[in-house]
């Protein structure tokens, strides 16, 4: 298994960022590749995904939620294998880290050449990028500021 470790501050209070990672569906806004994430339940969620021309359908399970703090999960069944946790650090009233680690199980030539050469990283880097640029429009310059 390939693990990534990054990480990403973002110009808006805790609660704002844990509450946009949260609502999964928000995912396709700034995720490359991910086309659908539809709840399923408290825990549950189907993904579909679209990621070098190679499409996947999986579903995910949240097995630690603690909000303001971090949300972990993992793949369910065996057609994708990845875990990951987020964790959320205040660094102040508006100004919060974003720790993202990813471990993903490549399978088949393509995944595991892209494997090599560290294509995880830079599409996790990415979505992070993406993700804050997300959260800092909706919060918008009252949020930054604390109020």
């Amino acid at each position: 298994m390939s693990t990534v470790e990054e990480s990403i501050d973002v110009d808006a209070p805790v609660r704002v960022v844990y509450d946009q990672w949260a609502t999964f569906e928000n995912f396709p806004k700034f995720m490359d590749g991910v086309a659908e994430v539809r709840q399923l339940d408290e825990r549950r969620a189907h993904w579909r995904t679209r990621i070098a021309g190679l499409s996947r359908k999986f579903e995910t399970e949240v097995v630690e939620r603690v909000p303001d703090e971090r949300v972990a999960w993992r793949t369910t069944g065996d057609s994708v294998k990845h875990t990951g946790t987020v964790a959320f650090e205040p660094l102040g009233p508006a100004r919060t880290r974003v720790r993202m680690t990813m471990a993903f199980q490549p399978t088949g030539l393509a995944e595991k050449a892209a494997d090599r050469l560290g294509v995880l990283g830079v599409q996790v880097r990415g979505d992070l990028r993406r993700f804050k640029h997300f959260v800092e429009e909706l919060a918008g310059p009252a949020s930054r500021e604390g109020g």
